[in-house]
């Protein structure tokens, strides 16, 4: 196991050296990789919000943990087919590659940081929300700490009047990777739980002890759907 994971640190540093043709190369077969590997998975959906195969009446922001992300693109495609929008991306290197991944699964990139939301990514979230569609923002990220919930959604749900969605991804076997979130990779087969909370609607602040109580009421009900950390 101890030899697994120094492998996967070592090619992680050095996909950051990939670029040109070798990198879109590489993106299109982890794409491919990665659908596959999410057909095995079975899947449960507990639907709080009763949303799932209904027509869309609102949009929203969905927001779910940085180290749920892998399958969540295979998540969406499956459960929300008829929802669609963009999402939030980093804007350091490693976004580069995961921005081509992310659009070859059908959605818009936005780049910035889900916790320090410059004023150009939050119009352009805005600017999404306002045409009816969706966007996705993992909170805690890119940097944590993990389970933290940065300031930069609470900004963006109060300025766009859009309710925040709360999502999890819960697995009956996996691995963790030893990053900052300790990042979860489903084990093929294993079991998915997707947990939709009820939307979640930010108010408006005037003080920062308000707008704290909000980033805290977001956050609890973010865990509210958190098992395994």
């Amino acid at each position: 196991m101890g030899t697994r994971k120094r492998i996967g640190q070592k090619l992680g540093k050095e996909t950051l050296k990939i670029e040109g043709r070798l990198a879109r190369w590489l993106i299109a077969f982890g794409v491919r990789l990665l659908q596959l590997w999410a057909r095995t998975l079975r899947y449960e959906i507990d639907d709080r919000a009763g949303i799932v195969g209904r027509p869309v009446t609102e949009n929203c922001i969905g927001a779910l943990w940085h180290n749920r992300l892998l399958i969540f693109p295979a998540v969406l495609r499956r459960f929300f087919p008829q929802r669609h929008g963009a999402a939030l991306i980093s804007a350091s290197r490693d976004g580069d590659l995961l921005t081509d991944a992310v659009q070859r699964f059908g959605y818009d990139v936005i780049r910035g940081s889900s916790s320090r939301l410059g004023a150009s990514a939050i119009l352009q979230l805005t600017q999404v929300l306002a045409s009816g569609r969706d966007v996705v923002i993992t909170p805690d990220g890119p940097l944590g700490p993990a389970y933290e919930l940065g300031p930069g959604i609470i900004f963006l749900a109060q300025k766009s009047g859009a309710a925040v969605l709360p999502i999890n991804l819960e697995y009956s076997r996996c691995w963790r990777l030893k990053s900052w979130d300790r990042f979860i990779i489903p084990q093929p087969f294993a079991k998915v739980r997707v947990l939709v909370n009820r939307p979640h609607h930010v108010k408006a602040t005037t003080t920062s002890e308000e707008f704290e109580s909000e980033r805290l009421a977001l956050q609890d009900a973010m865990m509210e759907l958190v098992e395994m950390r």
